[in-house]
């Protein structure tokens, strides 16, 4: 792996993305989708602030206002993608009433949704998808952000008595978001994991139960 990428990918998101991201500023928003647009078309290490600045329609100035460097940019780009993808599958969840049925219905959105766009995007200097470059570059935003996404679902399912009280629930979420990504990563030689029913009636029988009393 190239020195440069090492860098990026070890690095935590700057603090100064927070601020543009958590005020959705119209033009940061019109940078980050002129970013992701370059991204697309160029790979995540070929474009430069020009290009982006060009695609939306800025001047180079008005990008750094948002964003003080590229790395600043990148980490942006590759945080929205993410939260993107974690809160995509929210409706799909809520549809189910019990924690095992809304576990299996999010490890069947992630199977489903691996040919999206936005999910299966070739990075062309990269030589893979941009789901392995947010496991890598983001494991760290894309596990929080589904750890968080976790903690009502855990809170209700321990009043339902689903789950043995006193598990601590981020711990918990993340051990779910673990496996659930397994699916996104690793064949089985067991089950059919394009089988949405396969997959549902694997993760209630094993990945779930094991929390109940």
């Amino acid at each position: 792996m190239p020195a440069p990428r090492k860098a990026l990918l070890a690095n935590a998101a700057p603090p100064e993305v927070q601020p543009v991201l958590a005020l959705a500023a119209p033009t940061a928003e019109r940078i980050l989708d002129a970013g992701w647009r370059c991204m697309q078309r160029l790979g995540l290490q070929r474009f430069s602030i020009g290009d982006v600045a060009t695609q939306a329609r800025v001047s180079r100035g008005s990008v750094y206002r948002y964003f003080p460097d590229r790395e600043s940019l990148v980490h942006a780009i590759l945080e929205r993608a993410a939260e993107r993808f974690v809160r995509s599958s929210e409706a799909a969840v809520k549809r189910r009433r019990t924690l095992a049925a809304q576990v299996a219905e999010a490890a069947v959105f992630i199977r489903q949704h691996l040919r999206d766009q936005m999910v299966t995007l070739y990075l062309p200097d990269e030589g893979e998808t941009l789901l392995a470059t947010l496991l890598s570059a983001k494991t760290e935003r894309l596990l929080t952000g589904w750890i968080e996404f976790w903690q009502p679902f855990l809170e209700d399912a321990e009043r339902r008595g689903e789950i043995r009280p006193g598990l601590d629930h981020s711990a918990t979420a993340e051990w779910i978001v673990r496996i659930m990504l397994s699916f996104a990563v690793m064949p089985s030689v067991v089950i059919d994991v394009d089988d949405p029913e396969a997959v549902r009636a694997f993760v209630a029988r094993y990945i779930v139960r094991g929390l109940a009393a």
